[in-house]
């Protein structure tokens, strides 16, 4: 019982992150920005918990969830790239040179910023 429990709230937390999402493409269309729809969800998600007007337990678990099967979300991108062939034949090495630096540079902020985050919780736990 506490496992369905656990997944029907996994589910609606998601379903919150889903419509966040959706409103947030709606507002970058309506409003003609630069930004995507997305990245104004995720700023928009930090303000909220940011500011307390949501709780972090009203989204973690659905998060979490996400988080865990992101590799998925990446298929359809990897199966896309199939359609550009030319591309990657002429100009191939490049982007690869960009795809190997803008990983590292992503690898290593992550890095960083996860120690930053593990420092500042092991500081406020003592």
């Amino acid at each position: 019982m506490e496992k369905l429990q656990k997944m029907t709230t996994s589910v609606v937390q998601v379903t919150i992150l889903f419509f966040i999402s959706i409103a947030m493409n709606r507002l970058a269309e309506l409003l003609h920005l630069p930004v995507p729809g997305s990245i104004l969800g995720i700023i928009v998600i930090f303000v909220l918990l940011k500011s307390k007007v949501i709780k972090l337990t009203w989204v973690e678990q659905g998060a979490n969830l996400l988080l865990a099967e992101l590799l998925l979300f990446f298929v359809p991108s990897a199966v896309g790239v199939m359609k550009y062939i030319p591309l990657l034949e002429s100009d191939g090495v490049r982007i690869l040179i960009v795809v190997i630096a803008s990983t590292f540079i992503v690898m290593l902020s992550s890095g960083l910023i996860a120690s930053r985050i593990t420092k500042r919780r092991e500081s406020k736990a003592s």
